[in-house]
């Protein structure tokens, strides 16, 4: 048995907690270090937006953008809003981030805030493109909730928030995305053929 499946099975029932799984190589974290255990044991290298170098503000409908190799775009009805560093709506709406093609994992920072972005306490639920969602109450901006699918890439994450009985509107707000990013076999080709342009230059 790797170090990881040992590592997984005894932590595994934390690992999936609450998770609601639609297909069975999708594989759900409610903790980063687990997560980011499990993905260094994979061919993925891990790249993470944490939204500091977005003007506070609104912008329009989609956001498009990049971290280092990952192209990413992000919709809700009525628009986006930045403030401090993390990511939200305009309108208490859900917020949906579509990946270009590598990602094989995602996780990060998913709460609820509200209009002066002030976190509070909902339930968010978070669906990947294949039906993968998980369900969970959050009540502070340290939560993680993450995923790695040992199968097709990742290709959607929609976050939506709920107030608690009696609450007002809640945004769904996220920090620090984290990617897992496998690079397509053609790209990985190109760029060894590109190092090895570089030697013979050198010499």
């Amino acid at each position: 048995m790797s170090p990881i499946s040992g590592f997984l099975s005894a932590f595994g029932a934390v690992a999936v907690l609450g998770a609601s799984t639609a297909s069975a190589s999708v594989i759900t974290f409610t903790q980063q270090f687990i997560w980011d255990f499990y993905v260094s044991g994979t061919p993925a290298t891990v790249f993470v937006e944490d939204f500091n170098s977005f003007a506070d503000g609104f912008y329009t409908d989609p956001f498009n953008a990049t971290t280092g190799p990952v192209n990413w775009s992000a919709s809700a009805s009525g628009g986006l809003f930045v403030d401090g560093g993390v990511f939200s709506t305009n309108n208490p709406t859900a917020l949906t981030f579509s990946f270009g093609a590598g990602v094989q994992g995602v996780g990060g920072n998913f709460f609820a805030t509200d209009i002066n972005f002030n976190v509070v306490p909902a339930i968010v639920t978070l669906s990947l493109a294949d039906g993968t969602s998980y369900v969970g109450f959050v009540d502070n901006s340290a939560a993680f909730t993450g995923f790695y699918s040992n199968g097709a890439a990742v290709t959607s994450l929609t976050i939506s928030a709920a107030p608690l009985s009696g609450g007002g509107n809640v945004y769904p707000t996220v920090d620090n995305l984290r990617f897992a990013f496998i690079p397509a076999p053609g790209a990985v080709a190109l760029l060894g053929l590109a190092g090895l342009a570089g030697v013979r230059r050198r010499r």
